[in-house]
């Protein structure tokens, strides 16, 4: 860098590519979840939501880096849309619970094909996309100290 205020410019900043491609990849999936009737936000709970079928609300925020108010009014969506339902647990009523309905269960089925229809957007060969995969949650880990789906043994 040629002086002290290079640091500045945005085009040696890590964070600007990451914010846009962000931007643009959940724009590009738009297409393809307003078929399903769902946002970016509420897909991303399904997708867990297929894999653990029940679980704590505190537990999908983890699995989503989300927080309860983030996540609040994205699980009331899903539940008014006949996808989850949210309940008290039995066992502890700190604990609200969210369950997957057949209905959300169904909704898998015309998810299935939106990962690959993505992958044909974003030009980056298999080798290319596992390793912008490893690296990106080998930053977030190193940010935020942990990552719930490799502590939970799903990576």
């Amino acid at each position: 860098m040629k002086n002290k205020y290079d640091v500045l410019k945005l085009e040696n900043q890590l964070c600007f590519p990451l914010y846009v491609c962000a931007k643009e990849v959940v724009k590009m999936y738009k297409p393809f979840l307003d078929k399903i009737d769902l946002t970016y936000t509420q897909y991303i709970a399904m997708m867990v939501m297929w894999e653990r079928e029940r679980l704590n609300v505190k537990e999908l925020g983890e699995y989503l880096y989300l927080d309860s108010g983030t996540l609040t009014p994205v699980l009331k969506k899903l539940e008014s849309k006949g996808y989850i339902i949210r309940a008290r647990s039995k066992d502890d009523e700190r604990n609200l619970m969210v369950t997957l309905t057949d209905k959300g269960n169904r909704l898998k089925e015309k998810a299935v094909e939106i990962p690959m229809q993505l992958g044909k957007c974003v030009k980056l060969n298999l080798d290319e996309s596992q390793q912008l995969y490893r690296l990106l949650y080998k930053m977030l880990n190193s940010m935020v100290g942990s990552d719930p789906m490799t502590e939970k043994g799903k990576t």
